[in-house]
């Protein structure tokens, strides 16, 4: 994703909080949304492989992208957080705005 996308993304949703070990997806649940990283660290645990995302990271778009619809990972915040969560609507309403959003979403992860 480039600057503008992030940007994109920021605009469209709100910022959130949470404290380190706190759950923010669960594999296998819906997808409803997703997260930027503003501040601190997730840790997510895939099928295959684990990994730590940053500040200017994407989580959660996965599931938003796929036909299934549900959750491929467990995300948790290995630190403190701040977040952005961005609804579907929300990611819906980008992706028919511009064509190549999805596609560069898609690439992010």
């Amino acid at each position: 994703m480039n600057a503008d996308d992030l940007r994109r993304l920021v605009e469209a949703g709100s910022e959130v909080r949470f404290l380190a070990g706190k759950v923010l997806i669960d594999r296998g649940q819906p997808g409803t949304g997703l997260f930027v990283v503003v501040e601190g660290t997730l840790l997510v645990e895939a099928p295959e492989r684990t990994r730590e995302f940053g500040p200017g990271t994407v989580v959660g778009e996965r599931a938003l992208l796929s036909v299934e619809g549900v959750r491929t990972a467990r995300v948790r915040a290995q630190t403190n957080v701040v977040l952005v969560a961005v609804e579907r609507a929300e990611i819906d309403r980008l992706c028919a705005e511009d064509a190549e959003f999805a596609e560069r979403l898609s690439r992010s992860s």
